[in-house]
C-alpha cells in the first residue's frame, strides 16, 4: 500500500495575489458611483486622512520607551478630602494590584473638586502603613504650589528616616499647565521659575532624583484641543523647562531625567497610540537638538480622557476606558492612570475604583501587552499617522517657539497672550459643530441613550462647576446633551415628563431604520419616544384610524412622522393632517420633506429631524416650547 501523499497544496496558483487596485475596483462598484473620499476616509481634527486600508510599513524600526518589554505601572489615585478614608481607600488600591499612588491634593486638576489638603498632617494620615520605598509616588499639587507640596513631601520623608535616594516620587511641578488651566499666574514668571529651581535643588540635595516638573497636555486636550496641539503643548512646555532647568546650571543631559511627562488616552485608539509614539521621537529630536548625544526616553504618564467621560449611562465609559488604557499601552506609556467609569459623576467607590483598576490589570497581567517594545510598529495605518502627526506638530511648536510678549518667549508668551488658545478654540467649536450634529456619536448620550437608567452610585456628588477665566475652559464631548437631559428630568419632577408619539407608516421593516434614528435623537434630551410596531393594512399602507387612536392613548401632544421616502409620498400629507386634527400641537417628521414641504407645512409639520443638523439646538427649542408650556401641579 502506497504512503499517502502529505505535500501542502499549492495556495498560491489557486489564490493569486490582490492587488489595492483589486481591491478598489469591487468597492467602487458596491459604493455605485459615492466618492471613495466621501465615504470612506476620514479626516482627524488636525486634517489627516485615515484611509480605511494601509500598506504594511517593513522598513520601520520600533520606538522604545522608559520601561521596555516590562509591565506599565498601574496608578491609583488618593483623592478623598478625609485623609483616613483616603488611605483605606488606598491600601484597598495597593492590595488590588496597583503599584503606584497618585496624591491629588485639594485644587488640582486630579482632583475634580476633592483632594487631600496639602498639608503635612493630612498627608502623613494619607500615607500611613504605605511602605513609600516599595511603591512609585505621584505628586499633584494644586496650581502653582508645587515647590510647597515638594518641601512639605520632603519634610515627611525626613522625619520617617525615608533617604531620598529610596524613594521614587514624580514630583509634579507644572507652572506652564497650572498657568493655562487657572488663566492667570500668581506671581512674575522669573519669580515662579526661581522658586521651582529652588525647591529643585533642595530635593536633589536630600537625596531625591526626580523627575520634578511635569509637563502635561490635560489642560489642552480638556480645552477640546486636536492631537497635534496636545502634543504641541507637551514639547513646548518641555522645551520652556529645559532653558528653565538650564539657567540652573543644569546640562540638558541632566535636565531631562528630571521632566516628565503626562498625556491625555481616549477612546480613538489609532490617535492614541500614534500621538504617543510622535511625541517620544519629537522629543527625542529636541534633545538631540540640544546637544544629548543619547536621548534617555521619555518618562510617560498616560490618563485616560476626562473629556470622553460621561454622566449619563455611565456604564458605557468602562468599554470608553478600556480603549483608552489598551492604546496607552500598545504606544508605550510607561504608567497608566484609567479613570472610574463614575468619574464625572464624583468621587469614585470601592466599586468602580476597583473596575479600573482591575481592567489595567487585565491587559497587563491576562494580555501580556508588555511583552513587546512598540508592538504596532510596522503598521502602515500606525507609522503614516505617526509621521503626519509629527509634521503637523512640529509645525506648531515651531509657531509656539516664536511668540514672544515682553521678557517672555515660546510656551509661556503663547500662554499670556493667548494665541495658542485661539487656535485651540476653533478646533473645540469643529469638536462641538461634530457633537452636536452626531458625527462624533457619543454612545449612550446622543447614540442609544438610556432614559430609564439607574442612579450610580458616587462617594461624594460632584461639586458644582464654578465660572473661570481661564482661556482654555474644560470640556465634556457629552456635557450638551446632558444638560438638555437634566430640563428634561426638572419637567418630570414637576410632573409633566416630556414624551413624543413616533407615528409609523407602513410596514415595519420600511420604518425600523429611520425610526432607531429618531427615537435616538430624541432620547439623547431625555423626551421619551414611543414606538410601536405599526399600523399596516393588509391591503398595503397605513391604517389611519388606529394610528390616531394610538396617538391619542400616548398622552402627549408632540408627534413625528416616520418612514421611509415611498411612505411619505403616499400617506405622509393625510396621516399629518389626521395627527393635527386629533390634537398634536407639535407635530414633526423624520427625514427631509423634498417636494412636500409646502404640502405637510399646510398639514401642521412645523419641523424636520434629519442626519447632520445640530440636534443640540433643536432639541434645546424644542425643550423650551415644553418648558413655556408647563403647567404646575394642582396651579
Amino acid at each position: 500500500m502506497d504512503a499517502p501523499d502529505l505535500t501542502p497544496p499549492k495556495l498560491a496558483s489557486e489564490f493569486p495575489a490582490v492587488t489595492e487596485g483589486d481591491w478598489r475596483r469591487l468597492v467602487d462598484g458596491v459604493l455605485k458611483g459615492v466618492p471613495f473620499e466621501k465615504k470612506l476616509v476620514t479626516l482627524t481634527a488636525d486634517g489627516i486622512a485615515l484611509q480605511p486600508i494601509y500598506p504594511r510599513d517593513a522598513q520601520a524600526e520600533p520606538i522604545a520607551g522608559a520601561r521596555g518589554a516590562t509591565p506599565w505601572g498601574i496608578a491609583a489615585t488618593v483623592d478623598h478630602p478625609d485623609a483616613a478614608e483616603a488611605n483605606r481607600l488606598a491600601l484597598v488600591d495597593l492590595e488590588g494590584g496597583a503599584d503606584q499612588l497618585t496624591l491629588a491634593f485639594a485644587g488640582s486638576l486630579t482632583a475634580r473638586g476633592f483632594g487631600l489638603p496639602p498639608r503635612a498632617e493630612a498627608l502623613a494620615t494619607a500615607l500611613a502603613g504605605i511602605h513609600c520605598d516599595l511603591v512609585r509616588l505621584r505628586l499633584d499639587p494644586p496650581p502653582f504650589a508645587g515647590a510647597e507640596v515638594a518641601d512639605i513631601f520632603r519634610a515627611y520623608a525626613k522625619s520617617r528616616n525615608l533617604p531620598g535616594a529610596t524613594l521614587k516620587v514624580e514630583f509634579g511641578m507644572r507652572p506652564l499647565a497650572d498657568w493655562a488651566r487657572i488663566g492667570a499666574i500668581p506671581k512674575a514668571w522669573l519669580a515662579i521659575c526661581t522658586r521651582i529651581r529652588e525647591a529643585v535643588l533642595a530635593l536633589l540635595e536630600a537625596g531625591f532624583t526626580g523627575p520634578f516638573l511635569m509637563a502635561e497636555s490635560r489642560p489642552f486636550h480638556e480645552a477640546g484641543a486636536s492631537e497635534a496641539q496636545e502634543i504641541a503643548s507637551l514639547i513646548a512646555q518641555g522645551i520652556t523647562y529645559l532653558r528653565l532647568l538650564g539657567k540652573g546650571g543644569f546640562a540638558p543631559e541632566k535636565a531631562q531625567m528630571l521632566i516628565a511627562f503626562t498625556i491625555a488616552a481616549d477612546q480613538d485608539q489609532f490617535l492614541t497610540l500614534a500621538k504617543i509614539r510622535a511625541f517620544r521621537r519629537l522629543w527625542a529630536g529636541v534633545l538631540e537638538h540640544c546637544g544629548v548625544k543619547k536621548p534617555a526616553p521619555a518618562f510617560i504618564h498616560a490618563e485616560s480622557a476626562f473629556r470622553m467621560m460621561t454622566r449619563r449611562d455611565p456604564n458605557g465609559n468602562m468599554l470608553r476606558v478600556s480603549i483608552a488604557g489598551l492604546a496607552a499601552a500598545l504606544g508605550g506609556a510607561d504608567s497608566l492612570t484609567l479613570l472610574p467609569y463614575s468619574a464625572a459623576l464624583g468621587l469614585p467607590d470601592s466599586n468602580a475604583r476597583r473596575l479600573s483598576r482591575n481592567t489595567s490589570l487585565i491587559l497587563l497581567r491576562e494580555s501580556n501587552l508588555d511583552r513587546m517594545i512598540d508592538p504596532a510598529s510596522g503598521s502602515g495605518a500606525i507609522e503614516e499617522i505617526t509621521e503626519t502627526l509629527e509634521e503637523k506638530t512640529w509645525a506648531i511648536v515651531q509657531h509656539l517657539e516664536a511668540e514672544r510678549a515682553g521678557s517672555l518667549g515660546g510656551m509661556a508668551a503663547a500662554l499670556e497672550t493667548g494665541a495658542f488658545a485661539r487656535k485651540i478654540a476653533a478646533t473645540r467649536e469643529n469638536r462641538q459643530r461634530a457633537v452636536a450634529s452626531r458625527a462624533v456619536p457619543v454612545t449612550g448620550v446622543s447614540e442609544f441613550p438610556n432614559v430609564t437608567e439607574a442612579e450610580t452610585p458616587v462617594l461624594m456628588p460632584a461639586p458644582a462647576a464654578s465660572a473661570s477665566q481661564t482661556k482654555f475652559p474644560g470640556m465634556r464631548l457629552a456635557a450638551p446633551f446632558e444638560a438638555l437631559r437634566d430640563r428634561a428630568d426638572a419637567l418630570a419632577a414637576r410632573g409633566a415628563k416630556p414624551r413624543i408619539f413616533l407615528a409609523p407608516l407602513g410596514r415595519l421593516a420600511d420604518f425600523t431604520p429611520r425610526a432607531t434614528f429618531t427615537k435616538n435623537a430624541f432620547e439623547a434630551s431625555g423626551i421619551e419616544a414611543l414606538l410601536s410596531d405599526g399600523f399596516p393594512l393588509s391591503a398595503g399602507g397605513t391604517d389611519i384610524d388606529e394610528l390616531v387612536r394610538a396617538f391619542k392613548a400616548a398622552g402627549t401632544t408632540l408627534a413625528c412622522l416616520v418612514g421611509a421616502d415611498a411612505e411619505y409620498q403616499l400617506e405622509a400629507v393625510p396621516i399629518a393632517q389626521a395627527l393635527h386634527a386629533a390634537g398634536a400641537s407639535t407635530l414633526l417628521m423624520a427625514g427631509k420633506p423634498g417636494d412636500l414641504e409646502a404640502l405637510l407645512a399646510e398639514s401642521g409639520v412645523s419641523g424636520y429631524v434629519a442626519f447632520g443638523m445640530d440636534l443640540v439646538a433643536f432639541l434645546d427649542h424644542l425643550l423650551t416650547g415644553l418648558e413655556n408650556s408647563c403647567i404646575e401641579p394642582n396651579s
